[in-house]
């Protein structure tokens, strides 16, 4: 049998940033102009960013590469966390939704910092 290398889509953090930048995109698509333009744009773009640094990294050939990416995309986490604040303080997003978001992006964080772990131990380059 054929060797089975890991793929993107084979990554939980990966899966779930996925899923929580939509979900995102579709809470701010219901907000005024003002709002998109102001903290929707940029609440949408530190989710995506989390998403885009683990595919980056997991693109990357070095070790280290890899780590630094996924490092960036923790930084991404805790953007996304201030802007999740700021929608709430503002009215911008129900107690469900920030609740759904908060919890989601928590728990990334800790996928994210098990993504850095097995890199780190698991490959030699």
């Amino acid at each position: 049998m054929g060797r089975k290398y890991l793929q993107l889509n084979d990554i939980s953090s990966y899966k779930r940033a996925f899923i929580l930048s939509n979900l995102v995109w579709k809470i701010v698509l219901t907000w005024g102009v003002f709002k998109k333009k102001t903290v929707g744009k940029q609440f949408v773009k530190a989710v995506d960013s989390v998403l885009a640094n683990i595919a980056e990294g997991f693109g990357r050939f070095s070790k280290k590469d890899k780590i630094k990416f996924y490092y960036y995309s923790l930084v991404s986490v805790k953007e996304s966390l201030d802007w999740n604040e700021k929608s709430k303080r503002r009215s911008l997003l129900n107690s469900g939704q920030y609740l759904q978001i908060l919890e989601e992006l928590q728990g990334l964080a800790k996928e994210i910092h098990q993504l850095i772990k097995f890199t780190n131990e698991k490959l030699t380059i």
